[in-house]
């Protein structure tokens, strides 16, 4: 279990110092990007290592309801990750939708899976999404919506949700984790 909160913890940091640390990140340069971006790995690195080998309480299990739910709103995470990165029409109605994406895609998974490994998991990285919106918002409180698109994006980045959702689905199945069912 410590692998697995020693990952989170590890996430968190990587995300957050540039907010916690303004001074000392912006002395670092670009060379932080890539200390950044080596603690995320390492982070990732240490969630999935944590989680295959955690144990703990489980309160409920998967239920064939449950994983319908987690799975509409991991579809609906995946199209706010797309149109954040295709800056669609909703990023002109919600200022974070790639961390709103994270976040609904986080609680999604708490549903189904019932158990201290993906509360710490699972609960540790919404925990995360909240508290850095909540950052972004108080180091830049003005937000400029960006200009309108064109509606093809909207069904380029609906297009793309749902063959990232297959690509995911195949790959939880071939896990051994089945997303669909009970």
């Amino acid at each position: 279990m410590l692998i697995l909160i020693l990952g989170v913890a590890l996430w968190w940091a990587a995300h957050l110092w540039k907010r916690a640390a303004p001074g000392l990140r912006a002395q670092f340069g670009d060379k932080g990007k890539g200390y950044v971006a080596g603690a995320l790995a390492l982070a990732l690195i240490l969630m999935i290592w944590g989680y295959k080998t955690a144990d703990g309480a489980v309160w409920w299990g998967p239920s064939a309801a449950m994983k319908g739910i987690n799975n509409i709103l991991v579809l609906i995470a995946f199209y706010l990750f797309a149109a954040a990165g295709m800056k669609t029409g909703i990023t002109r109605r919600m200022r974070h939708p790639q961390l709103t994406g994270f976040a609904l895609w986080a609680f999604a998974h708490l549903l189904p899976n019932g158990d201290l490994p993906s509360l710490i998991l699972f609960g540790g990285l919404l925990a995360w999404s909240l508290v850095e919106m909540a950052a972004i918002n108080r180091a830049q409180p003005d937000w400029t919506p960006p200009p309108p698109v064109p509606a093809r994006k909207e069904a380029m980045a609906a297009v793309g949700a749902l063959l990232v959702f297959g690509v995911v689905a195949l790959i939880h199945g071939w896990l051994g984790y089945n997303p669909f069912g009970a």
